[in-house]
């Protein structure tokens, strides 16, 4: 009891979300803690050092080889002729050893410094097991079709600056479709790129409005990332798979973590508290089913808001942000959401900026982002565990709810499962109808034994009775005149008369 009265539950504070420049948007751990304006920023600036200091390195080489072969030439007119050929090819080799050692360490630390993802993996051998069913081709290709009709519908409203976005977005699809080779964060950088004109165009033709801004760009996100998400979901140029199958593995080894060790404050014993966190894991789960991560977006945001309300309805008060990210890693700890690296970090790049930098959408992704890297580093510490009995409950070799006493399970407090607690109830039910069926079963095996014996008296009894009285069967009567056996001695038999009268 002394343990729990220490819980101090988790907590984040909500600076922690925000950019670590200070610029007031919120920030993301694949962008190092920066919101998306600033990462790009960062990003461009380091490509140009980049570019610089490769300019640089190519002069440098160029004037050393220059000076070399300048040497070597001079020294071969002052040196004897069978002698000079000699050191020429050692200086010659010397310089182009260290021109090729240059050029193999050519800098990738700014996208290692930014993308710790962005490590080229190499390509899938075969790609038969990844081959899509023709049902789900065929649905694909239906939702595509779907997705540029409306596409079309909505560019016709804008008139002849409808045509030049249509004209530019499918030049982009297309130009696209040549870049498959490139990395994932160098496709988000194609694709921010891309962003940032169309909205910069769509801000001067608008003058201003960015609310029609943000509708035009929300059609051409849909459009877009629609037409492109076989290629750039999940690439085979990143190790999104590896992440995703990691989290799931991580995911199941925590099925033992209760709703007490992560101080939830939801009583799922409240039927609109179940029915809001079922919703709540239907949502996070469903986000995988999209294709458009303004949808995806949608989903963690419905999810967010389930999550609020079963705080709201056990507590009889508006949640805290502090309520909040705990039931979130419970909610995910329960749904153990398909292919979640991938979907988040799909988000992260392909996503209009402006949605993740502010708004609901934004908080409540940057939230599910702190939520799957406190589960990646979760521990003893962080539940309030000892590391000898984390240590147990991750290999398997005990559960915190498996106890001597089943009843146990429903004594922990109100805050209990009410399906654990109806599958208590429905074992208590089995075994007590397992003993009923094992008193039926021997009553039939007595009675049966009994029927035996009863059949076994009963021919007994009658076998003495025979013994005693045995049958007799006496010869039968024989008539008056059986043994008078010729007729001629008999009266003729008398005849009828007629009298006349």
């Amino acid at each position: 009891m002394s343990q729990r009265s220490e819980r101090r539950g988790i907590h984040v504070d909500q600076s922690e979300l925000l950019c670590k420049k200070g610029c007031g948007y919120y920030g993301n751990a694949a962008w190092q803690g920066l919101c998306s304006k600033c990462w790009r920023e960062e990003y461009q600036k380091a490509r140009q050092r980049q570019i610089q200091e490769d300019w640089a390195l190519a002069e440098k080489l160029q004037r050393e080889e220059e000076a070399a072969y300048v040497s070597s030439h001079s020294s071969s007119q002052t040196q004897p002729p069978q002698s000079h050929s000699q050191p020429s090819l050692a200086t010659f080799s010397k310089f182009e050893e260290k021109k090729t050692n240059e050029k193999t360490r050519k800098v990738t630390t700014v996208k290692k410094f930014f993308s710790p993802s962005s490590r080229t993996a190499p390509k899938k051998e075969s790609h038969e097991g990844k081959t899509p069913s023709p049902s789900i081709t065929r649905q694909s290709s239906i939702e595509t079709d779907r997705v540029s009709r409306d596409f079309l519908e909505f560019l016709k409203t804008l008139q002849k600056p409808g045509r030049e976005i249509h004209k530019q977005s499918r030049a982009f699809i297309e130009s696209m479709g040549n870049k498959k080779d490139l990395s994932a964060e160098e496709l988000s950088e194609c694709v921010q790129d891309f962003y940032q004109g169309m909205s910069d165009r769509l801000l001067n033709h608008f003058k201003g409005s960015s609310e029609k801004v943000d509708r035009v760009m929300d059609q051409v996100e849909k459009y877009i990332m629609t037409r492109l998400y076989k290629s750039v979901f999940c690439p085979e140029t990143s190790d999104d798979e590896k992440k995703d199958l990691a989290t799931q593995r991580r995911i199941r080894a925590l099925h033992w973590v209760t709703i007490q060790m992560l101080c939830v404050p939801v009583d799922e014993e409240i039927p609109e508290v179940s029915d809001s966190v079922v919703k709540a894991i239907t949502d996070i789960i469903e986000m995988d089913s999209k294709r458009v991560p303004r949808d995806k977006l949608a989903f963690i945001t419905s999810c967010s808001k389930h999550i609020f309300n079963a705080i709201r309805v056990t507590k009889n008060e508006p949640a805290s942000a502090d309520d909040f990210l705990p039931t979130l890693i419970y909610i995910v700890l329960k749904a153990n959401p398909p292919r979640l690296q991938s979907n988040i970090q799909y988000i992260t790049r392909f996503c209009n900026p402006s949605r993740l930098m502010t708004g609901e959408d934004g908080y409540y992704f940057t939230n599910l982002c702190c939520a799957v890297a406190f589960i990646e580093k979760l521990d003893a510490h962080s539940l309030n565990l000892s590391p000898e009995d984390f240590e147990r409950y991750m290999s398997g070799q005990a559960s915190p709810r498996r106890q001597d006493d089943p009843a146990a399970w429903l004594q922990s407090g109100s805050h209990v499962n009410p399906a654990l607690s109806q599958i208590h109830h429905n074992l208590s039910v089995l075994s007590n109808l397992e003993k009923r069926q094992q008193q039926v079963m021997e009553g039939a095996q007595s009675l049966q034994t009994e029927l035996a014996e009863w059949q076994d008296s009963v021919a007994r009894e009658v076998q003495e009775i025979l013994e005693r009285y045995p049958l007799e069967i006496k010869s039968r009567a024989s008539a008056i005149d059986a043994e008078n056996v010729e007729n001629d001695r008999l009266p003729p038999p008398l005849q009828p008369q007629v009298f006349a009268g």
